[in-house]
């Protein structure tokens, strides 16, 4: 088990590489994160719901992703608190106060979840959730030192030097730990070391003499981590800006914005410039608007208009610029969006951006499937939906997509400016985002957004092999 001095230290991608380095080995292996707390999720074959990074760590170990890959899934909302999702379906919404008197009682579908995966497992890598250290949240953790005792699975603990302290972050955490939880760690990683890892010799020795921890890794900062699936809000501002691209996109960072990754295909092409803009600044002038997933439509159109972005996209609109809404934004496009049973806060009902002829009706049925169909200009496409709410109006007879199963999707305004859908993953399809390109007037690349991420996996466990001791941490597991 991964566990990290804090959050966001590299525990997922350390755990998506070992599991590649593993399934090169011959190795069955299968990831596990006993709770996460993200809004990018991913949808299973089973018709449910899991982090995304567990499922990119399916991918990475060469399997299919599993609701019990991620038995306890937290969705921060609005008001309401988080979105509880147990083993893939939407369990209860719940404060925080509110969460930790749940915990107790969610540990059941943990190990039930756990044990399930090592009947088909040689391996389970498991990931912690925050900081091994949080002695102030131990009663009833389910996802760290809580886990590891109810397991007996010895840890190895996690720290980050490029965010500094990672010194006293580790001798830190030896020095909280209850004794009983301390007998389970067997060593420790330093992560993300940039320049010359022979100044850290000292560093590392330090820590090993001070927390009787073996020393296992030094690794090395992994630049190809910005080309896989970002698991974080708080990872998306460093994406890299091209301003002599053709195609020039603007996506506003909404607070509770979800299904993210939904863009990374686009920012990888050559001739698309993509600003991630953060709330209080402007949108910039360009050819496209994507208004992207959220969590909480209603909070977040709020949150939209606060910024003045809703000023900026109308701007857009009026100078004749093209916008996408996908899920959360499709709501956010139409003339209204209604939250009667109060699943996303206080029942109500707000007017939307009126860009498309629809209205929105927020219901308590989660869809989560596969989804696969042609665009309407014949162009054939895979991807997934996981939304709540029923979208219906006159642009609705204009669909953007056409499913296998018979079902129309999205809408499109009468000119073809505006477009809203509910299908996730449609960019990663490299037939559909290569005609998205050319009606935008920009030149498709020939980028396989798929290979490129097994590509950049493989590098990864490579990158592993060569700055961890693996064969030692696979003895731990012994």
């Amino acid at each position: 088990m991964l566990q990290g001095t804090g959050s966001s230290v590299g525990k997922s991608l350390l755990v998506a590489g070992l599991a590649r380095a593993c399934l090169r080995r011959g190795i069955a292996v299968r990831p596990f994160k006993p709770q996460n707390m993200s809004n990018n999720a991913a949808v299973t074959p089973d018709g449910g719901e899991i982090g995304r990074a567990q499922a990119l760590q399916a991918r990475a170990a060469g399997v299919a992703p599993s609701v019990h890959m991620n038995p306890v899934l937290l969705k921060p909302q609005s008001e309401t608190g988080s979105q509880v999702v147990v083993q893939g379906r939407v369990h209860a919404t719940a404060r925080a106060r509110e969460y930790q008197a749940m915990k107790p009682g969610l540990m059941p579908f943990v190990l039930d979840s756990f044990r399930r995966l090592a009947t088909e497992a040689d391996l389970i890598l498991v990931e912690g959730a925050g900081s091994a250290s949080e002695v102030n949240l131990r009663a009833g953790d389910i996802a760290n030192m809580g886990f590891a005792r109810a397991t007996e699975t010895p840890v190895v603990v996690v720290g980050d030097i490029d965010r500094g302290g990672v010194i006293a972050s580790l001798v830190g955490t030896h020095a909280v730990l209850d004794p009983a939880d301390a007998r389970l760690v067997r060593g420790f990683i330093v992560n993300r070391m940039r320049g010359d890892p022979a100044l850290f010799d000292a560093g590392m020795a330090f820590v090993a003499l001070r927390t009787g921890w073996t020393p296992l890794g030094l690794v090395p900062h992994f630049a190809g981590a910005l080309r896989l699936p970002a698991e974080d809000a708080a990872d998306l501002a460093g994406g890299e800006r091209r301003p002599g691209a053709r195609l020039r996109i603007a996506v506003p960072v909404l607070p509770r914005i979800a299904n993210f990754d939904d863009l990374d295909p686009l920012a990888a092409e050559p001739d698309v410039d993509l600003a991630m803009v953060p709330l209080g600044m402007p949108l910039p002038v360009g050819d496209v608007v994507i208004l992207p997933g959220s969590k909480a439509t209603m909070a977040d159109l709020a949150d939209l208009r606060a910024a003045g972005w809703d000023i900026d996209i109308l701007a857009h609109h009026r100078r004749g610029g093209r916008i996408v809404g996908l899920c959360g934004g499709y709501q956010m496009l139409g003339r209204s969006v209604a939250d009667p049973q109060g699943i996303e806060g206080p029942a109500g009902r707000v007017a939307g951006l009126g860009l498309l002829d629809v209205d929105t009706v927020l219901t308590g049925e989660k869809r989560l499937t596969e989804a696969s169909g042609r665009s309407g200009d014949g162009v054939a496409f895979r991807g997934y939906e996981m939304h709540m709410g029923r979208t219906a109006g006159p642009a609705t007879e204009r669909p953007l997509l056409h499913l296998a199963d018979g079902r129309a999707d999205g809408a499109c305004s009468a000119d073809g400016s505006v477009l809203g859908t509910y299908v996730h993953g449609l960019f990663a399809d490299d037939r559909q985002r290569a005609a998205w390109l050319r009606r935008w007037s920009a030149a498709p690349s020939g980028h396989r957004h798929e290979a490129s991420v097994e590509r950049v996996l493989d590098q990864l466990a490579e990158h592993l092999e060569a700055h961890c001791d693996v064969d030692r941490l696979l003895s731990l597991a012994a």
